[in-house]
């Protein structure tokens, strides 16, 4: 890229500057992650967050930028539930892009409390669905999944590839695929269905295998308990799967549209090991852990994304490898990482 066209991109308005956007689940990681980045942006941000007795908004307490841009008026909390359609009504009236990503997500828990999926992935979708399609808002992005797919017939997977219920967890995120699909077909509902694959990064969970393992072998534990070793996974960084939110709600896509954004390189959960043992200078010994084995017939064994359409609709294309992705989060999990951390995550 010459100078000028990079100080072309310099200076030009993003996309979204001056909307308003909603975004559901913004007291999650990617959640977050994609308020600062709106903020950063210049758009007016409506931040759902489910609601609690303390008044907490998740991550976002600890966003400095969240914080200004709620004192500058640009930005505010909306506390709720995904699961009340009225709430949800209210909360959409007036955004110009709806960015859906409240959900139920760890896939372990699925499987003893299925119901609540259902309950916050399918309902939760449908309420937000029905909400864009009353208020006629210009533009919705749900989040799906890569887990979708289940173990695939082939790879690398596109968006073609048929959809198998691997999980209660990815069962639920077919099923709110498939609403998103309904309301597009029946109501010409502007939505674009989104599909990251493994998107990791500083926030992201600690049950998730990166920070389970960078944050234990930061605390210096000399065991690192883990599930199976050998899937593969194709590893998105945070900020990367931001970039391809912002892009989508300011594509105008066919109503139903699926784009999946994934890097098209795939590594075992053993190489990731290695790979963050040179990060952190760590000679742990990797111990199977039997409570984080997915059950007989459940685990996917390999998830590796075609990123063709998010490159040629979009033009979306990651820019974060995942060493300089692990080593990004290995120094925001130094400072949080101790002994009695590290055991919190082995049980």
């Amino acid at each position: 890229m010459t100078e000028p066209q990079q100080a072309a991109m310099n200076t030009t308005t993003p996309a979204l500057a001056g909307k308003t956007v909603l975004v559901t689940g913004s007291d999650g990681f990617i959640g977050s992650h994609l308020v600062e980045r709106l903020v950063a942006d210049g758009a007016r941000v409506k931040a759902f967050c489910l609601y609690n007795s303390f008044g907490t908004t998740g991550w976002l307490e600890e966003s400095e930028t969240f914080k200004q841009a709620v004192r500058d008026g640009q930005a505010e909390v909306v506390l709720g539930d995904i699961r009340d359609p009225e709430h949800v009504l209210n909360a959409v009236e007036g955004a110009d892009v709806v960015m859906h990503l409240a959900a139920l997500i760890a896939i372990p828990y699925s499987y003893v409390a299925p119901r609540s999926y259902v309950e916050t992935n399918i309902s939760g979708t449908l309420n937000v669905l029905e909400a864009v399609r009353r208020h006629g808002t210009p533009r919705m992005v749900n989040t799906s999944t890569s887990e979708v797919y289940g173990t695939p017939d082939e790879v690398p997977i596109t968006e073609t590839h048929p959809l198998r219920g691997q999980s209660p967890y990815s069962a639920t995120k077919i099923g709110a695929d498939k609403m998103c699909e309904s309301y597009a077909l029946s109501f010409a509902t502007p939505v674009t269905v989104l599909r990251p694959f493994n998107t990791f990064g500083p926030r992201q969970s600690a049950r998730a295998v990166i920070p389970t393992v960078l944050g234990q072998m930061l605390a210096g534990a000399p065991q690192i308990r883990l599930g199976a070793v050998s899937p593969k996974r194709d590893f998105t960084f945070v900020t990367d799967t931001c970039d391809g939110f912002v892009k989508a709600a300011a594509t105008d896509l066919a109503p139903g549209t699926t784009v999946q954004l994934g890097t098209g390189r795939t590594v075992s959960v053993g190489e990731v090991v290695d790979i963050c043992k040179k990060v952190t200078g760590s000679d742990a010994e990797i111990v199977t852990d039997e409570e984080r084995l997915r059950p007989d017939g459940s685990e996917v064994e390999i998830l590796l994304s075609d990123p063709t359409r998010a490159r040629d609709l979009l033009g979306w294309a990651p820019s974060v490898s995942l060493e300089d992705g692990l080593r990004e989060t290995a120094e925001w999990l130094r400072p949080r990482a101790d002994l009695d951390r590290a055991a919190r995550y082995q049980r």
